[in-house]
Formats: C-alpha cells, sequence, structure tokens
C-alpha cells in the first residue's frame, strides 16, 4: 500500500508523462529501519533496507502509475544513506534499490541514473531514504 506521508507532502506527483515519487523510508516489521552504516549498521544490512525500501516504491508507483505495466523505464534515482564519516559504500548500499528495478524492467530499462550520497543523521535516525521518477507510457 502507498505510505501515508508523516509531513506536509504528497506520495508522489505526476506530470506529463513522468511520476516523481516522494523519499521513502525502510522498515522493518513495521516500523523505520533505523542505523547509521558504518557504526551499527554494515554494507549488506544497508542493502536489504534500500531492497525494502523498493519494494516500498514499487506499491506506491503502481498507484501512480496505474500499473506497472504503465511504466517505461526508471529515470533517476536518489539515495540518500545515515552514514558514519568513514563509510564510503553509499553506492553498494543503494544497489539494494537498483538491483530490483533491473529485475522488473530488466537492464535497459530498470537502470536510470543515479546519485548514492551519504549524509549525517536522518530524520528519526532512519538508515536510508530513497526518492525516484519515472517514466510512463504515453496516454
Amino acid at each position: 500500500p502507498v505510505a501515508v506521508p508523516a509531513a506536509a507532502y504528497v506520495p508522489f506527483v505526476r506530470s506529463g508523462k513522468l511520476v516523481f515519487l516522494s523519499g521513502h523510508i525502510a522498515k522493518q516489521d513495521g516500523k523505520p529501519w533505523v542505523g547509521q552504516l558504518g557504526l551499527t549498521m554494515g554494507t549488506d544490512e544497508g542493502k536489504a533496507a534500500a531492497r525494502a525500501i523498493a519494494i516500498d516504491l514499487l506499491g506506491t508507483l503502481q498507484a501512480a502509475a496505474g500499473g506497472l505495466d504503465n511504466v517505461t523505464r526508471v529515470v533517476k534515482v536518489l539515495g540518500m544513506v545515515n552514514s558514519a564519516p568513514h563509510f564510503y559504500d553509499h553506492p553498494k548500499v543503494i544497489n539494494g534499490c537498483s538491483e530490483l528495478f533491473a529485475d522488473v524492467w530488466g537492464p535497459d530499462h530498470g537502470i536510470g541514473a543515479r546519485s548514492a550520497v551519504g549524509m549525517g543523521p536522518l530524520p528519526g535516525n532512519i538508515a536510508v531514504e530513497i526518492e525516484a521518477i519515472f517514466e510512463l507510457t504515453p496516454a
């Protein structure tokens, strides 16, 4: 199901043939997945968190697009990683999301432009947040 916004925003915005998904966070047992990569979490756990986010993003995208069959390609993914100063594997963490999208749409349409960045604390000490942009099939 589409996540209920926790603040003043909407889960997605459609503009022309693009759909912009707001940042989604990982949940573990229905609660926010918290931790700091390189301090309380390792790369593999962060990658699992990013994969969990990708599944939630697909739920929101399905609602926004009227079905995943209406999606042409992944345009852009922005992954934000709550990381300790000495943690440098942000791209490996966000691969948890990108690899799932590649499984859904194939490497030619499931992998788009991407940024994977480390940040100081994210809201509520969440481990990872990801937002994405998709292209839809013309109506």
